[in-house]
C-alpha cells in the first residue's frame, strides 16, 4: 500500500528537481542505480492520485469543456474518460468524466489508473536514453550476435543473419526490419503456444526468442514497420543493461524523480486490479475470444483475450492523466519542470535532424510543432499533446471504440474543439492541492 506523505508539495518538487540533479552527475560518473536508491529510500511518496478530486476542476469558466466532452462520450458510447491540462508545470485542470467502474457504481475521478498502451512506449524510450546518457549503451550498439547487448546462448539461435546488424536506435525508431507477417508476436500468444507446442504461457525471452527464429521483413535502417516487438527487445536491453528489473528501473530513475508515483505495470484480470484502477469496456458488439494462454477458456479481449502483461515495455503501463502530463514535462526541455534527461536526449528523441519523421518514443513530433503520443488496446484509448503554445493535455478512456488506433484523431478533435469554449483556464496548479489535504496552510491556494 502507498505510504503516508512526509513532505508537502513544495518539498515535493524540490526533492524532484534535487534527486534529478543528483542523478545525472552520478550518471555521468558511472555509480548510479546505488544513488537513485539511495535518494528514494530517504523518504516515502504518495501519490497526487490519492488528492485529486472532480471538485478541484469545478470552474464555471470551463463548464463549456465538460458539457462537450460529456456529449462526445455518449456519442462513442464510452463508458469513462479522464482529462488532464497542464501550462508552465502547472496542473490547471483534472477531471474525471463518466464511470469508472459502472457494475459498482464508482463514478470516474482524476485519481483513478488506466490503461495507456502504447503511451508506455514514451516510459521506454526515456529509460534508454538516460541509460545513453549514463554510458551504459549508445544508440549504435548492436543488440544480436557476437558482442551485442543480448549476446547469450539463449538468443543465439538466429535465423536471419541480418538480425545481428540491428542497433538500439533501429528499435527506439521502429527501423529493425520486424514485420507482423504472422501477426504481431505480443498478440498472438495462443498461437505461438501453438506453433511452438509450448506447455506454458511465453514470457518476453521466449517470445524474442520466437521472433529471432522469423526472418526479417527487410534489411534493419532501410524501412519503417511499426513494432510493439521492438519495445519489447527494449524492455529486456532496459534489464541488462542496467541490471534491474524493467518497471523497478523506470520508476526509480524516470517517474519518481519526475513526481510521478502512482505508475506501474498492468495486470490480466479485473480481479487483479489496482486498488484505483478502472473497470474495463469493450464495444456493444464485441465477442469473447479464446484466452491467450491456450486453457480453452473464452474471454473478453480486455480480460485474458490478449496478455497485456506481456507488453511490458511496448505497452503495459497504467496510468492517471495528472501524473503522466507530469512525466512528459519531464522529458520535454522546458524549465518549468526539471528534466530526467539532457536536453541533448530531448532534442534526439523529437528533433534529430538525421531523422527528421521517426522521432524517439513520439508518433509526431517537431522541433516547432505539437507533439504527440497515441495508445489503443481493447478496454482503451489513449492521447497525449504537448503543444507548440506550452499546454500539455491528456484524455484517455476506459471504453474501446469500434475505430479501434483511429479513435485517437476522434479524441483530438473533440479536444481541440472543447478546450476553445474555455473563457480561461483557472491559474490553480492541482499539484499543490496535497498541502489542503494535509494539513497545510489554511484556505485554498487554488482560484
Amino acid at each position: 500500500m502507498r505510504s503516508v506523505w512526509k513532505i508537502s508539495a513544495a518539498l515535493l518538487l524540490l526533492a524532484a528537481a534535487v534527486t534529478f540533479t543528483v542523478l545525472t552527475v552520478a550518471g555521468r560518473s558511472g555509480n548510479t542505480a546505488e544513488v537513485a536508491d539511495e535518494s528514494l529510500s530517504e523518504q516515502d511518496y504518495v501519490s497526487i492520485n490519492e488528492f485529486l478530486t472532480n471538485d478541484l476542476s469545478g470552474s464555471a469558466k470551463a463548464a463549456a469543456l465538460d458539457s462537450y466532452i460529456e456529449q462526445f462520450m455518449r456519442r462513442w458510447e464510452i463508458k469513462g474518460g479522464s482529462l488532464a491540462v497542464m501550462k508552465d508545470g502547472r496542473l490547471v485542470y483534472s477531471k474525471g468524466y463518466g464511470w469508472a467502474d459502472e457494475e459498482e457504481g464508482v463514478p470516474m475521478s482524476p485519481g483513478h489508473i488506466m490503461r495507456i498502451a502504447s503511451l508506455s512506449k514514451l516510459v521506454t524510450a526515456t529509460a534508454v536514453m538516460q541509460l545513453c546518457e549514463r554510458r551504459v549503451l549508445s544508440l549504435d550498439d548492436r543488440v544480436f550476435g557476437k558482442g551485442g547487448i543480448l549476446d547469450c546462448p539463449r538468443f543465439s539461435d538466429i535465423r536471419d543473419r541480418r538480425a545481428k546488424d540491428i542497433t538500439v536506435g533501429q528499435l527506439l525508431r521502429h527501423e529493425a526490419g520486424f514485420t507482423m507477417h504472422k501477426g504481431d508476436p505480443l498478440f498472438t500468444t495462443r498461437e505461438i503456444i501453438i506453433w511452438e507446442d509450448l506447455d506454458t504461457v511465453p514470457d518476453m525471452d521466449r517470445v524474442i526468442e520466437y521472433a529471432l527464429g522469423e526472418r526479417l521483413g527487410y534489411t534493419p535502417g532501410t524501412g519503417f514497420r511499426y513494432s510493439n516487438l521492438g519495445y519489447l527487445i527494449l524492455t529486456k536491453v532496459i534489464e541488462v543493461c542496467s541490471g534491474m528489473d524493467y518497471e523497478e528501473y523506470c520508476q526509480e530513475n524516470i517517474l519518481h524523480p519526475a513526481g510521478c508515483y502512482d505508475m506501474h505495470l498492468a495486470h490480466n484480470f479485473y480481479e487483479d486490479r489496482y486498488p484505483n484502477e478502472v473497470r474495463y469496456y469493450e464495444t456493444h458488439d464485441a465477442e469473447p475470444v479464446p484466452a491467450f494462454d491456450n486453457s480453452g477458456d473464452t474471454l473478453w479481449r480486455r480480460y485474458g483475450g490478449s496478455n497485456i502483461e506481456g507488453l511490458r515495455g511496448a505497452g503495459a503501463w497504467v496510468a492517471s492523466p495528472s501524473e503522466f502530463v507530469r512525466f512528459v514535462a519531464s522529458i520535454d526541455g522546458d524549465p518549468s519542470v526539471p528534466d530526467v534527461i539532457s536536453p541533448e536526449s530531448v532534442r534526439a528523441m523529437t528533433a534529430d535532424p538525421e531523422h527528421p519523421y521517426r522521432p524517439v518514443g513520439w508518433v509526431r513530433a517537431g522541433a516547432s510543432s505539437d507533439w504527440s503520443r497515441t495508445g489503443t488496446l481493447a478496454g482503451t484509448s489513449a492521447l497525449v499533446k504537448k503543444q507548440a503554445n506550452g499546454y500539455i493535455w491528456m484524455f484517455v478512456t476506459n471504453t474501446s471504440s469500434w475505430k479501434g488506433s483511429k479513435f485517437t484523431r476522434y479524441i483530438d478533435r473533440m479536444y481541440r474543439t472543447a478546450s476553445s469554449r474555455v473563457e480561461s483556464w483557472p491559474s490553480q496548479d492541482l499539484y499543490s492541492a496535497v498541502d489542503i489535504k494535509k494539513g497545510g496552510p489554511e484556505g485554498s491556494p487554488l482560484s
